[in-house]
């Protein structure tokens, strides 16, 4: 998964796990903050990224799928508690993680390895 799909999915979690909007995530593996917005409202995922000035949205009662603009691809992501799962559909490969207030770990199965962020 692209280093920018990874930084939307955790900041989408975040929206949707603490309920309110997303101006930013601070991303372990690269030790830097990223200007990602995220908001999760009336079923709809809206979101900006401004390190590569592109939208990602999607709208969904059952799920937090959303629409990469920046990839031209479509990102299936679910919520359990504090457990999320998905498929990029730009790399063709699965992901998980978990969520713990304000910190949230990824697991990248293209890549094989475990990303956190906090928000």
């Amino acid at each position: 998964m692209k280093e920018t799909t990874r930084a939307r999915v955790a900041a989408i979690v975040g929206a949707a796990k603490n309920q309110k909007k997303i101006s930013s995530i601070y991303d372990y593996s690269t030790s830097c903050h990223r200007n990602i917005s995220a908001s999760i409202s009336n079923g709809k995922v809206e979101g900006y990224d401004y390190t590569t000035s592109s939208f990602f949205s999607g709208s969904s009662n059952n799920s937090l799928d959303f629409y990469d603009y920046n990839n031209s691809k479509h990102v299936n992501l679910k919520m359990n508690g504090n457990k999320f799962d998905g498929y990029d559909y730009d790399t063709k490969k699965y992901f998980s993680g978990t969520i713990n207030g304000k910190n949230i770990s990824l697991y990248d199965y293209d890549t094989g390895t475990h990303y956190n962020y906090s928000i």
